[in-house]
């Protein structure tokens, strides 16, 4: 059953058009990767998916409720966020919060949660990406890796039906990038749906279910991952794989 189905999005920006009339459909469960050289567009394609970036056309249905992607009002976009989680390239942390404050400020002044049970929440979100042990430090304490892993439990902590991941582990070495992505794996084979622009080849064709190629505002192809990397149709798609595999 589809959970996210986009029709038709565009946006454009001083320096032209970005994003010139999206469609996608993101099956429940699916783990869709989005792939694609620098400015095709993936990022502002999120951006515009979560109400970060306004699109200047376009509609959405997610889990059955339709939205218009230019002119949702204000509620109408509350009521989607509370269904869904983001996690940034750049962490996104509040540095004068510890990391247990980080993860629970959406549940305590976004959702009006007793500390109690948000902190329950945060130690258990905590938890499932190893860093419990971190709960009262601040961000500053922490590595790059250690500081992504808050923020997806951050996205966790408030139960959402997706998770856009923006380049996840892009600003991080490749060791912390292993321990970023050994928690995606793990929450790929819980189930939970994920949208996830990454450059990571590997996780890309081992762990999605789908892939979705982009370039120059457009998507050139999607499938199975099986379908995109075994047999690409497009040559675009077989250049960009052959010299980035």
């Amino acid at each position: 059953m589809a959970l996210l189905e986009v029709r038709n999005l565009v946006k454009s920006f001083d320096r032209g058009t970005v994003l010139d009339g999206i469609d996608l459909t993101v099956e429940k469960g699916d783990v869709t990767a989005v792939l694609g050289p620098s400015g095709s567009g993936k990022t502002t394609m999120l951006r515009c998916l979560n109400y970060l970036e306004r699109a200047d056309a376009g509609t959405m249905v997610f889990d059955g409720v339709s939205y218009d992607l230019r002119d949702a009002g204000k509620g109408e976009i509350s009521a989607l966020r509370k269904q869904t989680g983001f996690v940034f390239q750049s962490y996104n942390l509040f540095s004068n919060k510890t990391v247990l404050d980080n993860v629970t400020l959406g549940l305590t002044s976004g959702r009006s949660m007793d500390r109690k049970e948000a902190r329950d929440i945060g130690i258990t979100e905590l938890e499932r990406v190893g860093m419990q042990d971190y709960a009262d430090r601040y961000p500053v304490q922490l590595s790059g890796g250690q500081q992504q892993r808050v923020a997806i439990a951050r996205a966790l902590a408030t139960d959402p039906k997706i998770i856009y991941f923006d380049e996840p582990t892009s600003a991080l070495d490749p060791e912390l990038t292993s321990e970023v992505l050994d928690v995606m794996i793990q929450l790929a084979g819980s189930g939970i749906t994920m949208v996830v622009v990454t450059h990571e080849m590997t996780f890309a064709q081992n762990v999605s279910s789908r892939i979705v190629f982009m370039e120059g505002g457009n998507i050139i192809e999607q499938g199975s991952s099986s379908e995109i990397f075994d047999s690409p149709k497009e040559e675009r798609t077989r250049e960009f794989l052959k010299l980035n595999g």
